[in-house]
């Protein structure tokens, strides 16, 4: 198995949000409701703070590495546009998701809707249910996905290393928490 448990969960919850917008979802709603579930940023805002050309790296040496294993998703030639064909590498060169202008507040960059037109631009309370479901129950599968292949042994500690780690939702417990507490049944029917 590929990376370690914290890097192989903090990537599910960019890479959703990211299968959000390329969804329709308008990126505002997206940053709005990732916060929302508890984590400290949104999944675009925090893609900027890794830094957008790190993450298509970390994708093309996935690729080289794991070669025909490697499945390519629609995340990847998103990725590889931002970076390769607009520049935008994140905070650090002042362009990502959103443009960091020096005399004022980051603003979503207006060329993003050009790459990813937004049709839902309005959340509802269900869709904004739905969205934290897809935030926190992607995270909690790669945690299971961890502990089936022994990255992780211990639950108490797959619990903790998440919330310490990358800032998984607080309130939860923990990515198994949650699925406990959300039951197993119900969890894997969602």
């Amino acid at each position: 198995d590929w990376g370690f448990y914290t890097s192989r969960c903090f990537g599910t919850y960019i890479n959703e949000g990211m299968e959000m917008l390329l969804d329709g979802i308008a990126p505002a709603i997206i940053d709005n409701v990732g916060r929302a579930t508890g984590m400290p940023r949104g999944p675009l805002e925090l893609c900027d703070d890794v830094a957008l050309d790190l993450i298509h790296k970390v994708r093309v040496a996935l690729k080289r590495d794991m070669g025909d294993d490697y499945k390519p998703g629609r995340v990847d030639a998103f990725i590889a546009s931002m970076v390769e064909q607009h520049g935008r590498h994140g905070r650090k060169n002042e362009k990502g998701f959103y443009d960091y202008p020096a005399d004022g507040p980051k603003q979503l960059w207006a060329g993003l809707a050009d790459l990813a037109p937004p049709r839902v631009t309005e959340a509802d309370a269900a869709l904004v249910e739905d969205l934290k479901k897809r935030l926190l129950y992607r995270q909690s599968i790669e945690t299971v996905r961890c502990m089936e292949t022994g990255v992780l042994d211990d639950p108490r500690q797959a619990d903790v290393g998440a919330i310490l780690g990358w800032g998984f939702a607080a309130w939860t417990g923990g990515p198994l928490s949650l699925i406990e507490s959300v039951g197993v049944e119900a969890f894997v029917q969602t």
